[in-house]
């Protein structure tokens, strides 16, 4: 999956609007994150604390939370090995619950 794709899909969602910068863009509804361009490979997308183990477990290469995330609503998505429906399913998770 590339930045791009991710970009796509996240503006395909209802109310969804791309901030950030051209490196590091971020896509937000009513002003709360989503989505964000972390680095060139990795995603950091917001998702309910209790739908992120089923979806850390259902897909390792894709997902990861770092030391630094696991107090939050956060994985991080590792596009070069993602796989993209997983990647999708996220971004929906954080779009419902950021609405």
């Amino acid at each position: 999956m590339t930045p791009d794709e991710v970009g796509g899909y996240a503006e395909s969602l209802a109310g969804v609007k791309r901030k950030g910068t051209a490196s590091r863009p971020a896509w937000y509804v009513n002003d709360r994150l989503v989505v964000r361009l972390h680095d060139p490979n990795t995603l950091v997308i917001r998702v309910p604390l209790s739908r992120r183990e089923p979806l850390l477990e259902a897909h390792p290469e894709t997902f990861g939370v770092p030391p630094r995330m696991e107090a939050h609503h956060k994985v991080e998505a590792y596009l070069d090995q993602a796989e993209p429906s997983a990647v999708r399913t996220a971004i929906q998770l954080a779009w419902e619950m950021q609405r």
